[in-house]
């Protein structure tokens, strides 16, 4: 089987890449940073910034939230791969909000397929809601539609100053979406293990101490190897799950590409050193936001409980089938 994207699908993601880099570069990032930090315009409760409105309708119009919406129902007719490799990009931007919830919502909330209406999810271990203050509707709720469909909630410091969270009297149930949102949440963190990578390698090759690139110390250059290695490997899961759509394999990429996203922007800050932990840096951003999203759709745990119950089921059936083949 070949994992190797398609012409057209390296087209969708450049073309993806393109227009997060107009729309959302380092500077459109950095001002939702320091809106969120100095409490201005666009700051939610908690000191998180809010969801730009005007972005999410130029996501929707671009057939971001509609990707995988059949063509009869005004999406554009692609599948969970295609889907994969836009998110990867978002990831790699840093774009915040509810990006998940509201793709899975296309075709069940109005307004979300065209980015009109901003759909949040029960998708947080325990009665969190992120972004609930800008939400529409919340994918989990008793009543997807309508105003019935967000509860109140009590606002609740974020790690991530772009994701706002609120605490919420109960949870809601989205295990239909759990294994869609689980993968598409492993591909936001694919982007941003790898996006950490470039970053230290970048770094490496312009700091010099001792006359020269720290880059070419052999600790530096392990620390990139690892990084690079586990971004890797997390690709090849997470394209994996997407072609053969099984939620084991789904559970794994999880795992795995929360572990790149992780890991990979502490080894980032490792290599830029005390630069690293700046607030002018750009690596904690990302790994504030890997933190929040390892919690999201599916926990360490649970992706742990998933892939144990599918090895205890494939070991029971392999003692059966002796038993049952016996004459």
């Amino acid at each position: 089987m070949d994992f190797q994207p398609t012409e057209d699908q390296q087209h969708l993601r450049a073309g993806v890449r393109d227009l997060l880099a107009g729309r959302y570069g380092r500077e459109a990032l950095r001002a939702s940073v320091d809106a969120a930090a100095g409490g201005g315009a666009g700051a939610g409760a908690g000191g998180a910034a809010g969801v730009d409105r005007a972005l999410w309708r130029e996501l929707g119009g671009a057939g971001f939230f509609a990707l995988r919406l059949p063509e009869s129902e005004g999406g554009v007719g692609l599948g969970l791969p295609e889907a994969v490799l836009v998110f990867e990009e978002a990831g790699r931007a840093l774009v915040p909000g509810p990006l998940v919830a509201t793709h899975l919502a296309a075709g069940v909330v109005p307004g979300a397929a065209d980015g009109t209406a901003v759909v949040t999810a029960f998708d947080l271990d325990g009665p969190l809601v992120a972004h609930l203050g800008d939400a529409d509707a919340v994918l989990g709720a008793a009543a997807v539609l309508g105003a019935a469909a967000v509860p109140a909630g009590e606002p609740v410091r974020s790690v991530d100053p772009l994701t706002p969270l609120h605490r919420v009297a109960a949870a809601g149930d989205v295990s239909a979406y759990r294994a869609t949102g689980a993968l598409l949440t492993a591909a936001l963190q694919l982007g941003s293990a790898l996006r950490t990578v470039e970053l230290a390698v970048r770094y490496a090759g312009e700091r010099e101490q001792f006359g020269q690139p720290i880059g070419a110390f052999q600790a530096v250059k392990h620390l990139c190897a690892r990084m690079l290695v586990r971004a890797e490997v997390a690709r090849t899961a997470v394209y994996a799950a997407a072609v053969t759509g099984d939620p084991g394999e789904g559970a794994a990429a999880k795992l795995l590409a929360d572990e790149a996203a992780v890991q990979g922007a502490r080894d980032c800050l490792q290599v830029h050193g005390g630069m690293g932990f700046t607030w002018e840096a750009d690596v904690h951003l990302h790994l504030k936001r890997a933190w929040v999203r390892a919690e999201q759709w599916r926990t360490a745990a649970q992706a742990q409980e998933l892939l144990a119950e599918e090895l205890l089921a494939e070991a029971l059936l392999a003692e059966e089938l002796p038993a049952t083949a016996a004459p």
